[in-house]
């Protein structure tokens, strides 16, 4: 059986990935492919509960260390649990969130260094665990987070994180898709919703095949 596809989608707060990730779902579905949708932090059992632990409490209930520790302790379970018996079968996995996630908010946004970052990734990771595809959603910080306050709900532990902080995300994710053109993919996510759909659809087309 051929290995399935996994598609990763990245960006700050209110970025619209939720809505893409829906979309470009019941496209692909509707098309025949086997999809399996999923999140991080979460995506299982176990991970679900670190999730809560994560995005919860206070704004400096963690530090930048202990978090990426957290996430990728939920991420290897998410991986054995979810990511990789799909794939295995050959499944187009679609993930709110990944490792690129951990790189831009406890990196980037929580100043934790590369080196450190790429120790957890090298221990908890193996190169064939790496997204196919990465789309990194875009939109100035001041529009995001003015989205994300109107959706309520979500992540409001890291949105509380201030403006430098979301800013140095950004540039975090950007910096991300300069060094891993061939993984990566930026979108414009300030365009309008349905130029966005067809945003990801001509990604994951040209890039994967997909049909």
């Amino acid at each position: 059986m051929a290995r399935g596809r996994f598609i990763t989608f990245e960006g700050g707060e209110g970025a619209g990935k939720s809505t893409q990730i829906r979309r470009l779902a019941e496209r692909l579905s509707a098309a025949g492919h086997d999809v399996v949708v999923t999140r991080e932090p979460g995506g299982s059992p176990g991970a679900e509960t670190i999730r809560d632990l994560l995005v919860n409490g206070a704004t400096d209930r963690w530090s930048a260390t202990t978090e990426a520790l957290l996430m990728y302790a939920a991420r290897r379970d998410h991986l054995e649990r979810t990511i990789r018996p799909a794939i295995e079968r050959g499944a187009t996995v679609l993930c709110d969130r990944f490792a690129d996630s951990t790189r831009a908010y406890q990196g980037a946004g929580g100043q934790l260094s590369l080196e450190s970052i790429a120790a957890l990734e090298g221990f908890a990771l193996d190169a064939a665990d790496w997204p196919d595809l990465t789309l990194i959603f875009d939109l100035p910080v001041a529009d995001g987070l003015n989205r994300a306050a109107l959706r309520g709900g979500g992540e409001a532990r890291f949105e509380a994180k201030g403006l430098a902080f979301h800013e140095r995300l950004r540039a975090g994710f950007l910096a991300i898709a300069e060094r891993e053109p061939q993984r990566c993919a930026v979108i414009d996510a300030a365009a309008e919703m349905d130029a966005v759909t067809e945003a990801v659809w001509a990604a994951v087309s040209l890039r994967l095949g997909l049909a």
